[in-house]
Parts: structure tokens; sequence; C-alpha cells
């Protein structure tokens, strides 16, 4: 299979800037995913994330969940679940506002140090923007300003395991999909892998690379780039062995953004056609809540869905 993108972020700073935004536009014109290496967030509070988020679910976490398969039934299933995740997961809030301090179990360590990771990762997500807005021919700050609503981004973490499972030919750690929002960076184990992306009618692996940072882009920079940049559909293998960490962070517009293509990226042609080719406009939020009962199915419908239904007016071509 073809080689997976990894872009060395250091090489911006020379004469390989030119061939590593050129990586860079490739991954998004053609993979959706990329992974990062030398992206400024020390090696040292990588590791301590880790240790904290294994600590974590080895006390807190790692019970509930054997339990709860067991309340299930899934630990004997004889055929392929189609409803069910093999995964064991807590949510953060960042931005708007955070919700760090209320979530119940968490050591103030552990509180302190996901606090400092998720400034690093935001302060990442805008400069990846930044050089996105540059290969799109976008003025600068726009794709920040896009995902902007009254009160900026919205930005969280789910903080998942993936433990061992009996059956991972007949459940998925995680079925597959698209991501809703607008650019995700995913801190994965380096040691069990498990993540996977549909590329050209295969399943391909994201490979684990130690202190890398994975960055998928979700629906909503499809839209705004009116389908330049796609977000594309990846799935989580269950593993017979081993406890796979993976703890994503979404950058995502803010609850009241309005969304729609960038008028740069639509060319103005005549024929109702064409009109067809355009993504719609629509306020995140309501495509949220869409998202919340089909986010296991196809994307497609969604977006036409949001277009039948936004009545929010014409979309500006350049």
């Amino acid at each position: 299979m073809e080689n997976f993108p990894v872009i060395n972020l250091e090489k911006l700073n020379g004469e390989e800037r030119g061939a590593t935004m050129e990586k860079i536009k490739d991954a998004c014109e053609n993979w959706g995913f990329f992974e990062l290496l030398n992206h400024g967030i020390s090696h040292e509070l990588m590791d301590a994330v880790e240790r904290l988020t294994k600590e974590h679910y080895k006390k807190c976490m790692e019970q509930r969940f054997k339990q709860l398969m067991a309340s299930k039934g899934l630990e004997g299933v004889q055929a392929e679940v189609h409803d069910m995740d093999w995964e064991s997961t807590f949510h953060l809030r960042h931005l708007p506002y955070s919700n760090i301090s209320e979530i119940p179990d968490l050591q103030d360590d552990y509180r302190k140090i996901m606090k400092e990771f998720a400034l690093k990762l935001e302060k990442l997500a805008e400069e990846l923007l930044e050089l996105l807005d540059e290969n799109l021919g976008l003025e600068k700050g726009y794709l920040k300003k896009a995902l902007c609503g009254s009160k900026g981004p919205s930005f969280g973490t789910k903080v998942s395991n993936y433990p061992p499972c009996p059956k991972p030919e007949l459940i998925k750690g995680l079925r597959a999909h698209t991501d809703a929002g607008g650019i995700i960076l995913l801190f994965q184990d380096d040691k069990v892998s498990g993540l996977q992306l549909l590329k050209d009618g295969h399943w391909i692996d994201v490979p684990p690379m130690r202190h890398s940072i994975v960055i998928n882009l979700g629906d909503q920079l499809e839209v705004i780039t009116n389908g330049k940049y796609k977000s594309v559909l990846h799935r989580v293998i269950a593993q017979t062995d081993g406890n796979r960490m993976s703890i994503a962070s979404f950058y995502n517009p803010g609850s009241d953004a309005v969304i729609y293509p960038a008028p740069a990226l639509v060319k103005k042609k005549g024929g109702d056609e064409e009109k067809n080719h355009v993504y719609p406009k629509f306020v995140f939020e309501d495509y949220m809540k869409l998202y919340a009962g089909l986010k296991f199915q196809a994307k497609e419908p969604r977006f036409e869905a949001m277009r039948a239904t936004s009545g929010l007016g014409p979309i500006a071509t350049a």
C-alpha cells in the first residue's frame, strides 16, 4: 500500500518548507489523515499524559468496563455486533469553558496535566489551520474565523481505552465513521495498533509512532473547502491483547457558527447542475443534532439534509 503521510513540522523552518507544505497539501487532499513529528509538544508532557491516563483507566474504569460488557453479554457473542463499540471513554471540554474540575475520579495531577496538554493542542490546531489557509490560498486566519461562533470555537477531548477483546472479528473497537467537526488531533498508543482509515476501497493502518500526533479532518472542513479536502471513514479494530490508549482532541466550530464553503473556493458557474456541487450552508449545532443519530452512516445524506433544511440563503462565490 502507499506510504502513510508522516510530516516533520520542523522542516517548515528551513529550505524544505515548500516540499513540506506540498506534503501537507497532498495528505489533506488525498488522505484526510497525516501524522506529525516534531510538533512542538514536549515528550515529557506526552509521557506524563500517557502514564496518568493509563493509571486512571486501571484504577477507575477497568473494572467498570468489564462489568458493563459482561452485563450486555458481549463476552460470548456468536454474531457480528453492529450497535456497540468495545471502548471505555470519558470526555473533557476545554472551550468555550472547561469542565475538567467537574469530572469525578480524576486526580489533581491528572487534571493539571490534561489542562496543560489541551492548551498545547489548541495552539497546534490553530497553527495547522493557518498552514491549511496558506495551502488553500485563503487569507491567514480564515479557517479559524470560520470555526468561531459568538463564543469562539469549541474544543474537547475524548479519552478512550480499547481493552483486550475476546471476539475482535465480531465486535469493533469503534465502528467506521467520519468525524463531525473541524480538525482532530490524536495522541495514540505507540505499542497497540488498531486505528484504520479507508483509502481507495482498502482499510489502511495508521501506524503507531512514539510521540507523534495524528491529524484528521472532519466534516466541517470538507464543507468549508467545498470538497477540496475530505473527511475520511476510519475505525478502530479491537485486539485480543494489549490495551490501546487513544486521546482524541476535537477543534470544532462553536455551536452557533454558520458553516459554508469559502467563497474563494466556490467558482461561479452556470446551470442548476453546478449548484449541486456546492456544499450547503448551516448552523453547526443543527448539524450535530443530526450527526448524533447518524454518526455511523454515510456523511453525504447528512449534507443533503442540511441543504434541505437550513434555509440560510445562497452561498457566495468568488
